[in-house]
C-alpha cells in the first residue's frame, strides 16, 4: 500500500472512499512493522513535543546560541492580545507559535522537524491556531498531521524539501503545502482541495532562497516560519472558499525542484548570498564567530 505521486493518491483515495489522512495512516502500518496502535502512539508523542515547543518561549523567553533571536515570539504574542492587533487572533496565534519553534530548535531544544528544522514552526504553529480558534481535539490533530506527512513524502520523493538543494522555497514552502492541506482536511476538505491548497502554498512561495545570516536556522528563517503559517491559512482558506488551483500538485512539485536547482549555490544555505550576504549581514556572522 504505497502511492508515487499526488495523482496516484488521488486515485487511491477515491478508490478508497478515504481521506489522504487514513491512505497515510494505512502506507505506514502496510510497507514496515508499524501497527495502527504504534502510529498513533507516535503521533501523540510528535503532537506532545509540538506543543512544548509552540508555548514554552511564549512563557519563558531565552536567547538563542547564535543570539540574533529570542523573546520575538512572546513580543508577537503579547501584541495580538492588543486592541493594535491586525491579523485577527488565529494568525498572531500562528505566528508567535511559529517563531517560538524556531527560538526552542535554535537554543538546542526539542522540536519536531516537519519536514526540516528550519521550516519546523509551520505546521504546529498553523494546527495549534488552528485548535485554539475552532476547538479542534487532538485527535483531528493528529489526522491532520498525518495528512501534513503525506504532502512532505510527496515533496521528499519527488522534489526536495533540502534548503542546500533547492532554496528556503523546499523548506518553509514545503512545510507551509503541508500545514495547507492539514487543515482543509480538518476543515473538511477533500483530497482533491488538499492537493490544491498544497500547490497554492507552493507556488505563493516559489523561488524563495535560503540565506541564514551566519549559517544559523535564526535569521531570516524565524520570519520566514511567520510567512508561512500565511501562506498556509491563505492557501486554505482560498481553497476552501472555492477556488481552484490551475496547475496539478505534481507538476508544482515537479517545478519547485527545477526552480531550486536553478538557484545559485550562494542562495542555497551556503550564508553567502541574500541576506546573509549584505555588508550588515557579513558583520553580524563576523561577531557571532569571534
Amino acid at each position: 500500500m504505497d502511492f508515487y505521486n499526488g495523482k496516484d493518491l488521488l486515485k487511491k483515495c477515491q478508490e478508497m472512499n478515504a481521506p489522504i489522512s487514513d491512505i497515510m495512516k494505512l502506507r505506514e502500518t502496510t510497507t514496515g512493522s508499524l501497527t495502527i496502535e504504534k502510529v498513533d502512539e507516535k503521533l501523540k508523542k510528535v503532537l506532545s513535543i509540538m506543543k512544548q515547543s509552540a508555548t514554552k518561549p511564549l512563557e519563558n523567553p531565552g536567547k538563542s546560541i547564535g543570539g540574533l533571536i529570542g523573546g520575538e515570539a512572546k513580543q508577537v504574542s503579547d501584541h495580538g492580545k492588543t486592541a493594535e492587533c491586525v491579523t485577527g487572533t488565529m494568525l498572531s496565534k500562528a505566528i508567535a507559535y511559529s517563531m517560538a519553534v524556531l527560538e526552542v530548535n535554535a537554543s538546542m531544544g526539542l522540536i519536531v522537524a516537519a519536514p526540516t528544522a528550519g521550516s519546523s514552526g509551520v505546521v504546529p504553529g498553523v494546527l495549534l491556531a488552528l485548535a485554539d480558534e475552532h476547538n479542534i481535539n487532538d485527535e483531528s490533530l493528529c489526522k491532520g498531521l498525518v495528512n501534513a506527512s503525506a504532502i512532505g513524502y510527496l515533496l521528499m520523493k519527488n522534489a526536495s524539501v533540502s534548503g542546500a538543494e533547492a532554496g528556503c522555497q523546499a523548506e518553509v514552502g514545503s512545510a507551509s503545502a503541508m500545514a495547507a492541506s492539514a487543515i482543509v482536511e480538518i476543515m473538511g476538505g477533500t483530497p482533491e482541495m488538499c492537493l490544491d491548497a498544497a500547490s497554492f502554498a507552493l507556488s505563493n512561495l516559489l523561488g524563495l532562497v535560503c540565506d541564514p545570516i551566519a549559517g544559523l536556522v535564526e535569521s531570516p528563517c524565524q520570519s520566514r516560519n511567520a510567512i508561512g503559517v500565511a501562506n498556509a491559512i491563505t492557501s486554505a482558506e482560498l481553497v476552501l472558499s472555492g477556488v481552484k488551483h490551475h496547475i496539478p500538485f505534481d507538476e508544482i512539485a515537479d517545478a519547485m525542484l527545477r526552480v531550486g536547482r536553478s538557484l545559485p549555490f550562494e542562495l542555497r544555505e551556503t550564508a553567502m548570498g541574500g541576506c546573509a550576504g549584505t555588508p550588515t549581514g557579513c558583520n553580524l556572522g563576523c561577531n557571532i564567530c569571534k
